[in-house]
């Protein structure tokens, strides 16, 4: 791999051998949790994003899968998406429904979903929070639901260039917001949607959206 090789690259290296680092615009490395996500929903997990949904569900950056897994697992018709090839074979090794997919494109099922999860700060992808709810929000059904994980309070919104770090190697910079509970009304409001329920367990947030 080249000093600029391309993030899905990397994304497939980190599910792959499960090791990798986030790479934020001021250098500080961030522990990629592919750990955390090859394992078995925790109860913080089951209490933000499996319990709350009884519909057809559609899991946007989905990862190895182990929330549309159990959500397969509860008989609920779900859906998950990454950009990730190893991913989506991790996650159709659980028994789940996978497609490799960017949202941005086309997503099958769109206008028909009820649910629509943005768990593990993936209300950062494509850098720009306003656009992929707004696009969220096409997918879902004029009912549907957005839970997005958001960070905690005092964090704004920051949207900035990231790079993933593989084995000492970098791939090429890709862009990534993260959110706190403090921006996420005024961020829900210019994709024109609004908040209906805001949940903490633990160290852990998620604000369910509805449209406005």
């Amino acid at each position: 791999m080249s000093d600029s090789f391309d993030p899905t690259e990397a994304y497939d290296a980190a599910f792959a051998t499960g090791r990798a680092d986030v790479v934020d615009a001021g250098g500080q490395t961030i522990p990629f949790e592919v750990h955390q996500w090859n394992g078995a929903p925790d109860i913080v997990d089951r209490s933000l994003f499996i319990e709350p949904c009884d519909g057809p569900t559609i899991d946007v950056g989905c990862g190895p899968g182990r929330l549309v897994g159990e959500l397969t697992v509860h008989g609920i018709p779900s859906l998950g998406i990454d950009v990730s090839a190893e991913a989506v074979r991790q996650a159709r090794g659980r028994g789940a429904y996978a497609l490799r997919r960017d949202v941005f494109g086309h997503v099958p099922g769109e206008g028909e979903w009820e649910y629509a999860l943005l768990a593990d700060g993936n209300v950062g992808i494509g850098g720009d929070p306003v656009r992929l709810l707004a696009r969220v929000r096409e997918v879902l059904a004029d009912n549907g639901r957005t839970i997005v994980e958001v960070a905690g309070h005092g964090v704004g919104l920051v949207a900035e260039q990231r790079r993933l770090r593989i084995n000492g190697q970098d791939s090429a910079e890709f862009a990534w917001a993260v959110v706190g509970l403090d921006a996420i009304a005024d961020v829900a409001d210019s994709a024109g949607l609004r908040i209906a329920q805001t949940r903490t367990v633990g160290p852990r947030h998620a604000v369910t959206l509805v449209r406005s």
